[in-house]
């Protein structure tokens, strides 16, 4: 099924593709504000977000605010391109089904 080749892998943990998503409609946040929006762990969203680093869908850049070392994410080029992808692999998929959701 072509719909099912073309889901980016990365986007198959629910932290990942949740973070993504987010960024994609503030365009930058904090650590903090994933993770309370997200429901995650630090552990666990320190991890997700540093597999999209390594991917090159995510930077991050770092500055205090309020003399507090504070660490924000947006999107880069490559991962906003990954996601719409994602984004369009799973509408095809919803599609296919004929469920007409």
């Amino acid at each position: 099924m072509k719909a099912l080749a073309a889901l980016d892998a990365l986007f198959e943990h629910r932290i990942r593709l949740g973070a993504c998503v987010l960024l994609a409609k503030h365009g930058e946040l904090t650590f903090a504000r994933l993770k309370a929006q997200l429901q995650a762990t630090d552990g666990n969203l320190g991890a997700q977000l540093r597999k999209l680093e390594e991917q090159g869908y995510l930077s991050s850049r770092k500055d205090f605010v309020e003399r507090k070392p504070t660490t924000w994410y947006q999107l880069s080029d490559a991962g906003r391109a990954a996601l719409e992808a994602h984004m369009a692999a799973l509408r095809a998929l919803i599609d296919a089904s004929g469920t007409g959701v």
